[in-house]
């Protein structure tokens, strides 16, 4: 503990020429700010060195509260620093920013102690040093952490949400990293895995000789290029399960271009297999009745229309709209609807060949293709089935459902030569027969045949 005599020694320099501080040394060879307080905290001597620290000149520094100078944002809590040091009389250690005179912030780190001269707490010596260009070192360094941190965080986050597995080697063909998906695959987790030999953890054989195949990753350290995997290959998980995965292996570069390990991307092949199958049947197929879709109709029309015209026969379109369909819909839910829908796809189905074409052209909306017919009549005959097979009642939670059909019939190349005209003609025999089925009438709904 400082003694009160260490900072009063007789001097011919002072700064006050009465009272406590008289006798204080200006101290101006030291490079640290130096104040001296009583125990209420006002200043009885300051150094040339604080004095430049802070802007102020002694003679205004003189009697003020040394806290006077603290950050507005900074005063409340440094303050309530100073006064636990106060009554615990106790060396008081803090960092906070100085407003100076001339309106610039700095940042201080602050050191007082107790002077004493055989009466503790008689008051207190503060060295102040300005630490602006550390804290903004450590500002600096934090910001660079946290983005460094955040970086890894997108890209941890990246690498679990994709589908594919993701694996990393180093050098000497050691695992340090895994996504969650490689975890799932392999059946090993992070932390099993980091640190071990590829081999124990990414067992490849071949599916016809169950021999391992050569290891990817360092093919692609040794070839410094991106390599497949070899075909028909088979991972062997950790529970002896053996999966069908489709990868490729990449070398890592440093930042000087060396290679210093590999990174292995692979799935499970039965999942992109059967995604690729599905994708290829809704880009021919409607989704919610299975039935073909317009842009299968219309290959599957051009198909026919060319042997129609290589052989010199017939064909015929049938548009179909279900007339009751909203009121049911509406009455019955959106779900009750697709079931409508798809028992209705079945129906029309079962009333054609394996040769014609079924599609869902849209909404209530079907459309049928009969394939070389031998005479229109044939495909009013058709029409007669899916009417009385619609007539059949669908049970829906209880309730029996009948549908009300409008169908409108085309015959090629009668009625038209082209895939638009046919569909057109169709389209308007299904909508006159639509405007006489809303008429009061006896019996069931008309087929109209439209033969130009």
């Amino acid at each position: 503990m400082l003694r009160y005599r260490d900072y009063f020694p007789l001097a011919a320099d002072t700064q006050a020429s009465s009272g406590p501080g008289k006798g204080i040394p200006l101290g101006d060879v030291l490079p640290l700010g130096i104040l001296v307080t009583d125990r209420n905290g006002k200043c009885l001597y300051s150094n040339t060195a604080y004095q430049k620290l802070c802007g102020w000149s002694a003679e205004e520094l003189i009697g003020s509260h040394w806290s006077s100078v603290i950050h507005p944002q900074d005063h409340e809590k440094t303050l309530q620093h100073w006064e636990k040091a106060v009554l615990g009389h106790r060396p008081f250690l803090c960092e906070a920013r100085l407003k100076c005179a001339n309106g610039h912030v700095i940042w201080t780190r602050r050191n007082a102690a107790l002077l004493t001269d055989g009466v503790p707490g008689h008051g207190y010596v503060h060295t102040v040093e300005d630490i602006s260009t550390y804290k903004a070192h450590e500002e600096a360094r934090k910001k660079a952490e946290e983005q460094l941190f955040d970086e890894k965080e997108r890209a941890q986050v990246t690498l679990d949400s994709i589908g594919d597995a993701v694996l990393s080697t180093d050098i000497d063909g050691r695992v340090s990293y895994m996504n969650m998906v490689a975890e799932t695959l392999t059946g090993f987790s992070r932390q099993e895995a980091i640190g071990r030999p590829l081999s124990e953890i990414f067992h490849v054989v071949d599916a016809k000789t169950h021999k391992t195949t050569p290891d990817p990753a360092r093919r692609a350290i040794l070839s410094d290029s991106i390599v497949a995997l070899e075909a028909n290959a088979l991972l062997v998980a950790r529970n002896g399960v053996e999966l069908a995965i489709e990868d490729s292996a990449a070398p890592i570069h440093n930042r000087h271009g060396a290679v210093v390990g590999a990174v292995i991307v692979f799935h499970d092949a039965r999942f992109s297999r059967a995604t690729t199958a599905r994708m290829e049947h809704l880009a021919q197929h409607d989704e919610l009745t299975g039935l073909h879709n317009r842009s299968a109709f219309y290959e599957r029309f051009d198909q026919s229309l060319s042997l129609a015209r290589r052989h010199g026969a017939q064909m015929a379109v049938l548009f179909i709209d279900l007339d009751n369909f909203k009121s049911i819909n509406d009455a019955l839910g959106h779900d009750s609807g697709d079931i409508i829908l798809t028992a209705m796809a079945e129906k029309l189905k079962s009333c054609v060949r394996a040769a014609d074409t079924v599609c869902r052209y849209g909404g209530d909306e079907f459309v049928v293709l009969l394939a070389e017919i031998a005479q229109p009549d044939h495909a009013f005959a058709v029409a007669d089935k899916i009417r009385e097979a619609a007539g059949v009642p669908i049970v829906i939670g209880g309730h029996e459902v009948s549908l009300q059909l409008s169908i409108g019939v085309s015959v090629y190349p009668d009625n038209g030569e082209t895939a638009d005209s046919l569909l057109k003609t169709a389209d308007s025999a299904m909508y006159r027969v639509k405007t006489l089925n809303r008429r009061p009438m006896d019996g069931s709904p008309k087929i109209l045949p439209l033969l130009l």
